[in-house]
Formats: C-alpha cells, sequence, structure tokens
C-alpha cells in the first residue's frame, strides 16, 4: 500500500525534554521535582512523556496532572512515579478512587476535608497516604483560607499513615520586571511563610512545602521549598513574559511542520485569502502550506508571524500573510527562489520560538501545544 506523505506533524524531541529538566535541577538543586504532565503533557504525548520522566537516573520524583481521568490515565501507564491530582477529587467517588489507586489529591476546600476526615474514620487509619493541603494566598482561584487551613491540617494530622504537604501557587511571577508584579508576589510568599510557621510552631514539627511552578523556579529562589512543579518550561518554552525559552536556555520539544502544496505568482494590488486581510503592495510570490486551524495553528496568528521554509540551501525565515484557513497558510516567498513544491515548513521549535508566534498571535505557548489537533501526526525521537 502507498504510503500518505506527511501533511502536517510534530517531532517531540526526548533529549530536549531531558535537557530542560536538567534545568530545573539546576535552579533547584536540594527541591524533589514533580512534572507537570496534565492536558496530554501540554499536548506533547503523556504516555511518552511520562516514559522519559520515569527512566532511570531521572530527577523526576513524582509526576502531576490536572483531573482524576488524567491521574487514572497515569497511574495505568505504571510509571512506578506517584502522581498529583491538582484540581483533588469533587466527591466521595472521586475520593475513594484516589485512595484506592494510590493517588494523592489536593484539598483545596474544607467539604474534601470533611468527606476524607469521614473517610479515614471509618476505614483507612493506619493506610499510608499524602495529601496535599492548599492555602490560597492570592490567586483566589482553590485553596482554603489561612484559618481554614490550619483547622484542616490540625485535624489530618496525627492520624496514622497520613503524610501532609502544605503548597500553594503562584499568581503573578512571570512579570518580575514589573514592580507590582513583585509586590504581589512578595505578598505571596509571606502569606505562605506565616502560615507555615504556624503549623510548625503549633505541631513542634517539620512542615513540608510546594510553591514554585516554571516561573517561580526561574525567578523565585525563596518558593522553591521541598518539592517544585516545573511545567511549561520544560517543554521548552518560556514561562516569563520578557523573555522566550531560547533566552532562557530552553530547548525547544516541539517542532510543528507542514508542507509547501502549491506557489503562485501574486500580482500588486491583489488581496490574499479569506477577508482580504493582506494585499500585496509589489508583485510577490506566495506559498501555500499545508496546515490551518484545523490543525490547531492560531487562526489569530497576524499577518507577519514567522516561518521557515527549509530548502536546499538551508532553513530560510519568512512570515504569514493572509489569514490562516482551517485546512492552509500562506506565506511570502518572495527573494526565496529555492523553496520548491514538498518542502518543509517549520511554524514553531527548532529555529524558531514557540514564544515569538504566540506573541503575534496574541496568546502563549501554552495554548499553541495545547491546541494541537489529533490531525497532526506526532513523531518522538
Amino acid at each position: 500500500m502507498t504510503e500518505v506523505t506527511k501533511r502536517a506533524w510534530a517531532t517531540i524531541n526526548r533529549n530536549a525534554l531531558k535537557k530542560n529538566l536538567a534545568q530545573v535541577r539546576i535552579h533547584c538543586p536540594d527541591s524533589k521535582i514533580i512534572p507537570v504532565i496534565k492536558s496530554n503533557a501540554y499536548g506533547h504525548g503523556v504516555a511518552e512523556v511520562a516514559a522519559v520522566f520515569s527512566e532511570a537516573g531521572s530527577p523526576a520524583s513524582m509526576l502531576a496532572v490536572a483531573t482524576l481521568a488524567e491521574a487514572l490515565q497515569l497511574s495505568a501507564l505504571d510509571t512506578g512515579l506517584p502522581v498529583l491530582l491538582l484540581g483533588g477529587f469533587i466527591n466521595e467517588e472521586e475520593m475513594s478512587l484516589c485512595l484506592e489507586r494510590g493517588i494523592e489529591p489536593v484539598l483545596h476546600s474544607g467539604f474534601q476535608v470533611q468527606l476524607l476526615l469521614d473517610k479515614l474514620g471509618q476505614t483507612l487509619s493506619g493506610q499510608k497516604h499524602r495529601l496535599w493541603l492548599k492555602l490560597n494566598t492570592g490567586m483566589n482561584r482553590l485553596g482554603m483560607s489561612d484559618g481554614e487551613l490550619q483547622q484542616a491540617w490540625q485535624q489530618l494530622h496525627g492520624i496514622p499513615g497520613i503524610e501532609l504537604v502544605l503548597m500553594s501557587h503562584l499568581a503573578w511571577a512571570d512579570a518580575p520586571e514589573q514592580q507590582s508584579a513583585r509586590d504581589f508576589t512578595e505578598s505571596q510568599l509571606q502569606r505562605f511563610g506565616q502560615c507555615r510557621q504556624a503549623l510548625v510552631d503549633a505541631l513542634q514539627a517539620p512542615v513540608p512545602g510546594s510553591f514554585a511552578a516554571s516561573a517561580g523556579i526561574l525567578v523565585q529562589p525563596a518558593s522553591h521549598h521541598d518539592y517544585v512543579r516545573p511545567g511549561i518550561m520544560l517543554y521548552g518554552s518560556s514561562p516569563l513574559n520578557e523573555q522566550t525559552g531560547e533566552e532562557l536556555g530552553l530547548q525547544p520539544v516541539m517542532t510543528l511542520s507542514a508542507r509547501l502544496m502549491a506557489i503562485n505568482e501574486v500580482a500588486a494590488g491583489e488581496s490574499i485569502g479569506y477577508g482580504a486581510t493582506y494585499t500585496c503592495k509589489e508583485p510577490t510570490r506566495v506559498g501555500v502550506v499545508s496546515i490551518g486551524y484545523g490543525d490547531g495553528y492560531p487562526r489569530a496568528a497576524s499577518n507577519g508571524t514567522p516561518v521557515l521554509v527549509k530548502t536546499a540551501g538551508g532553513a530560510l525565515r519568512t512570515r504569514l500573510v493572509g489569514r490562516v484557513s482551517m485546512d492552509m497558510i500562506t506565506i511570502d516567498l518572495t527573494g526565496i527562489d529555492g523553496a520548491n513544491i514538498n518542502d518543509e515548513v517549520v511554524l514553531w521549535g527548532e529555529g524558531l520560538c514557540a514564544d515569538e508566534v504566540a506573541r503575534c498571535a496574541g496568546t502563549i505557548a501554552y495554548e499553541l501545544f495545547c491546541q494541537v489537533t489529533p490531525r497532526v501526526q506526532r513523531f518522538h525521537v
């Protein structure tokens, strides 16, 4: 049977993934590392990414996901690493699944604590379970107030087999260049520190903590504590507004590619694509590329968004012209005489930082990665 030519594909570089994880260890030499692999490992393939992080010698000590379905999927992969459920459970059935499968839930609300106390008091006292109690330090999304958390900790502490970890989440660590963001982060750090110290004083025992995700890992050493939870930096992109992953020394893990499927000569004054959003000021050589928003390439990508065309003479940078369609984009090939039908076009990845593309689309690399659709073939190399 004749093989179908790859139309749009993503190449996932395992070595880049390992090197980015090694960067976390450099920044946090004394913390345990919990890679976050929610949303199909940010679109990179959860089974394959989990396998990389669970290899012998990997510094990963756990893996984290957002939903119970993700946690159960990860648990079934039998990686040998504990699973942290960032979203926690929502009812007794989900709680029971967590306890039965050894999934470690985040407790962010009083109703979860009460469900656990009822269950632990009935049947589970003496079994080993690690629970993560989340403090709301200012993000006002998930998390207990200081008083609620202190009470919950006192209720759960001392139950045989129960281990507790205090955690929170930074809300504005991505803009360290802004004084207001620095002040907000400092307030969060102080709230966390005060709660933790109050627990230590009350219990006369150590209280392990977890605060930092990617931004905190890179720019807030005071947030590192016992466990760190890297996410986007593992995949080679930046959590910081003013720096790209490339500038931070991270390596792109996903390279999204497609092919030149047509080359047209368009006269000056003619427009390109839906809505005539781009009009040629001069005779323009236009390439049609086999990818669109149906593949996850952002429809919001503006005229001028960079792409790379890999010609026989090397990879050459050019730009998007015209609106993104469901199955195609159009790019400016003027001056790129060596471009031919079937040449590879890189949309982001090796040689073209996804953070730069995201800015042109008014979004962030997180979304670019997560919205790549199943129509795009993925190759792990």
